[in-house]
């Protein structure tokens, strides 16, 4: 209680103001006239604030609540009118108040008043036949009540003779009112509880009625013996009554609590009616026994409690029947919602891509959805009670007995592994299975089985591992693998060579890349003659390799290993009838000179730049000096910085086209850098540094800012909301937040981010994956696309697919090279454009440069494309223009 008054300022007024109240009516200090005076002035002031107060709830609450307190409010002004007239007479005039007079008339108004706001309190929805029980039950409780009372008290002053018949049915007529009043608060508090409602308000409002019952009680029979006195302690009652509406109208509304079911009425609750009857009739029966006779009243009373009786018991005939059909209907209803449950859960394991079964101990199969045919090619009645080993694969068998051991162990619990399961025309698939025990369900009494076929996922995933590690052209060891190799065993005894063709660009660019790849793959094969069996030969992209030389004298079993390799590259190759001549600079560096793998690498590299340098051909082995090579990359690094500032650097918009109506649908954007001195420096010159050393901040912003500005600015001039793509570094997910940075750059420039897709490689998902994770989801809440670039070329996990919320998966160039020639590597592009879709996810295919490999695409059914086939990246003007000029000529080539 005191928690409540520390919560609710003014409930804790009106409790002292109570306190000071009864504290002055019973010490009198002011003597009688003083006492009286200040009860119907504090009296009168308290009933008018609560009726005011009701009336304030209820315009707050508005509709059947709001009518309630409204009631109670009206109520409470008329009991307020009767008290304002009495004090008038009494107090300003300074006469006895007689009997009957005006004050009467408000004081008996809040009867009907109140009575009326209380019904329409909203309690939840009952059967009509339950509300009329309901209020029969209460009409013999209240007709018992008053034949008990006029037994006892009414009838002895009645027959008394005191006062005129006017002025005793004004009186009698105060508690019968009050009966009233109690039976209906009795009869809503009955069906409150049944609602689940907050009962406080009601609950105070009751107890006001109690309180006011007993003080008219009091003032009726002292009036009828001419004891009653103004100003006396019977004040406290009233006071005490109103003090408690107030209260009731100052308590904070509180949630309704869930009623899930209407509960069943309890059998005292039911016998209440009943026992008040008996009551009454006792008291009558007694009455009677002891004067011998019974008046018109007696007589009026029990034939009314026997009609009531009657008619409560066709009521309750009447409520059975309907009890009786409502429950029939829900039998019904219940029925037809389990038949509908049972006929979507079977279409649903029927149509499921899982193989649902129910298996015992022994794994002999007591139910199996029929979808595994169509997965494992066996229909479900060649398997129901046949054992799950007849059809797994021998090897796997131990591992599904352990599963099961397990499962065993904990009921309830999934466990998931993999088997090898045989496919009914022989074929060996694999298999995910999640086994659940429960043999406690009684519906099941088993294991619960849930089998996929993983197969082309795991085939996949092997792929795109194999890929990840392997140089797709020539079949090498690719730079992670040579990386993971190293830190494996980067000792003293280990020396690497990292060695990078001589006029490769040139044959390149002159007798195109076709015929760049044919000269990369026979150097390739070159190398693994010229080393011996253990060293391993790398390709770490374009024309850069690397080899690892495993020996207990690394140095010169490397510069022995270098020679023959440059030995091995003096010999012309012959490609279509052309002879080609290559040689290669070499780095050499020693693990036993290098505290990592990546000084290792730099070691070499700085070497291999030496070698360069001296008009290649030739081995230099790394030494210290080298690094003052380092100068140059310092002073690209510092020109970079300023780049910004001087305005060198612009972006050209290579276009993103819809490979089903040929239109382009966005753009992605390219940094360009335009040197004073150097010229145009291509990104991959100097994206390097500026991740090495924190410029891609300021960089990525300034590429961001500048391309989202464009997008908005060819939204705004053709209503065209075109998709602007960013790429975006793994650097730029170390350095700040880069969600809020995105933010920031999306309200300065009004770029909607739905327009806007984020570009990164898959090095994000695997570099401090849980806080890229956290930015990857800011950035979705915003609203920003998020796509995978280069998707294959590193470890593409399928678990991190469906981990990340990534959208669009870009299949990198090199699958879209060689699409045209092997059919299998067609079908790894089919394989990713499927992947995409069944994770939702859109496809995109970059570097297409011819029309074929745009065909094979379009059959492919991949989404978009880009590439110089479609357009290279260009300056903001000549996209524009492209834009408005080439939207149907480039239609129809695609289309073509």
């Amino acid at each position: 209680m005191a928690g409540i008054l520390r919560r609710n300022p003014a409930a804790a007024g009106v409790v002292a103001l109570f306190i000071a109240f009864t504290t002055w009516m019973l010490l009198e200090p002011g003597g009688v006239v003083v006492n009286r005076a200040v009860s119907n002035v504090v009296s009168t002031l308290l009933v008018f604030t609560a009726g005011s107060a009701c009336l304030v709830r209820a315009l707050r609450r508005g509709g059947r609540a709001g009518l309630g307190w409204a009631g109670l409010g009206a109520g409470s002004l008329s009991w307020g009118f009767g008290c304002l007239v009495w004090t008038w007479i009494e107090t300003v005039q300074g006469h006895q108040v007689s009997s009957p007079s005006l004050a009467d008339v408000g004081y008996l108004g809040m009867v009907p008043l109140t009575a009326a706001g209380l019904l329409l309190f909203p309690l939840g929805r009952q059967a009509r036949v339950h509300q009329l029980r309901s209020v029969v039950d209460g009409l013999m409780i209240a007709c018992s009540l008053l034949l008990v009372s006029w037994i006892l008290v009414l009838h002895p002053l009645v027959a008394a003779g005191a006062g005129s018949r006017l002025a005793l049915s004004v009186l009698l007529t105060y508690p019968i009112g009050d009966v009233v009043l109690v039976t209906v608060v009795l009869y809503l508090l009955a069906r409150l509880r049944r609602s689940g409602r907050d009962a406080g308000p009601l609950l105070l409002i009751g107890a006001a009625m109690v309180v006011i019952a007993g003080a008219d009680s009091a003032y009726t029979y002292l009036s009828l013996h001419n004891v009653y006195t103004s100003g006396s302690w019977l004040d406290i009652g009233y006071f005490l009554c109103f003090a408690l509406v107030l209260l009731a109208a100052l308590r904070r509304d509180r949630p309704a609590a869930t009623v899930t079911a209407e509960p069943a009425a309890r059998p005292i609750a039911v016998l209440v009616p009943y026992a008040a009857v008996l009551g009454a009739l006792a008291c009558s029966v007694v009455s009677y026994a002891i004067s011998g006779h019974s008046d018109q009243f007696y007589a009026g009373c029990r034939s009314a409690l026997i009609l009531l009786i009657v008619v409560r018991q066709l009521l309750t005939l009447l409520e059975n029947r309907h009890l009786t059909s409502d429950l029939e209907d829900r039998v019904v209803a219940r029925t037809e919602e389990l038949r509908a449950s049972e006929s979507r859960f079977r279409a649903l394991v029927q149509q499921s891509s899982d193989s649902v079964a129910i298996i015992s101990a022994d794994t002999t199969l007591r139910y199996q959805s029929d979808s595994v045919e169509r997965i494992f090619g066996w229909r479900a009645a060649q398997l129901v009670g046949h054992r799950l080993v007849d059809i797994i694969e021998e090897e796997g068998r131990p591992q599904l007995v352990a599963a099961m051991a397990a499962a065993l162990g904990e009921p309830g619990r999934a466990n998931v592994f993999e088997l090898p399961v045989k496919h009914r025309d022989g074929r060996t698939r694999r298999a995910e299975m999640t086994v659940t025990n429960l043999l406690d369900d009684p519906g099941i009494g088993g294991f619960v089985l849930n089998t996929r076929d993983v197969s082309d996922a795991k085939e996949l995933q092997e792929r795109l591992v194999y890929e990840a590690y392997h140089d797709s052209l020539t079949g090498l060891a690719s730079r992670a693998l040579f990386a993971e190799m190293l830190t494996g065993g980067a000792h003293a005894d280990v020396a690497i060579l990292v060695l990078d063709l001589d006029g490769f660009k040139e044959i390149n660019d002159s007798l195109g890349h076709a015929v760049g790849d044919q000269l990369l793959v026979r150097v390739a094969e070159r190398l693994r003659e010229a080393v011996r069996g253990d060293d391993t030969v790398a390709r770490f992209g374009g024309d850069e390799f690397a080899v690892i030389v495993r020996s207990a004298t690394a140095r010169a079993d490397a510069e022995a290993v270098a020679g023959r390799i440059l030995a091995a590259l003096q010999e012309p190759f012959q490609l279509d009838e052309r002879e080609l001549h290559t040689s290669a600079s070499i780095g050499l560096a020693c693990a036993a000179e290098a505290e990592d793998v990546g000084q290792l690498l730099r070691n070499a590299d700085l070497a291999m730049y030496r070698a360069k340098a001296a008009g290649g051909d030739g081995v230099a082995a790394y030494d210290p000096g080298m690094l003052t090579g380092l100068v140059e990359r310092l002073q690209l690094e510092a020109d970079l910085r300023a780049a910004l500032a001087r305005d060198e650097l612009t972006l050209h918009y290579q276009p993103t086209v819809d490979l089903r109506t040929g239109g382009i649908v966005g753009f992605e954007a390219l940094v360009r850098w335009h040197h004073p001195v150097r010229g145009l420096v291509p990104p991959l010159d100097f994206i390097g540094i500026a991740e090495a050393t924190g410029l891609i901040v300021p960089l990525g912003r300034w590429v961001l800012e500048q391309a989202c500005r464009q997008a908005v600015a060819w939204g705004a001039a053709g209503d065209r909301p075109l998709k602007m793509a960013v790429n975006v570094s793994v650097r730029q997910f170390e350095y700040g937040d880069l969600s809020a940075m995105v933010a920031e750059v999306l309200a300065a420039t009004g770029m909607p981010a739905g327009r806007l897709c984020l570009e990164m490689t898959e090095s994000v998902l695997l570099t401090d994956t849980d806080e890229n994770l956290t930015q990857l989801h800011r950035l979705k809440a915003l609203g920003v696309t998020l796509a995978m670039d280069d998707f294959g070329t590193g470890y593409s996990s399928l678990a991190y697919l469906r981990r990340y919320p990534m959208d669009i998966l870009k299949i990198d160039r090199s699958f879209v090279d060689r699409l045209g020639g092997d059919h299998e590597d067609e079908a790894l592009v089919r394989t990713i454009v499927q992947l995409g879709r069944s994770l939702g996810m859109t496809t995109v295919a970059e570097g297409i440069e011819d029309a074929v490999q745009l065909a094979i695409l379009r059959d492919l059914r991949c989404d978009l494309a880009q590439g110089y086939f479609l357009s290279r990246p260009l300056p903001a003007a000549d996209a524009e223009a492209l834009l408005n000029r080439g939207l149907a000529q480039l239609t129809d080539e695609v289309a073509a």
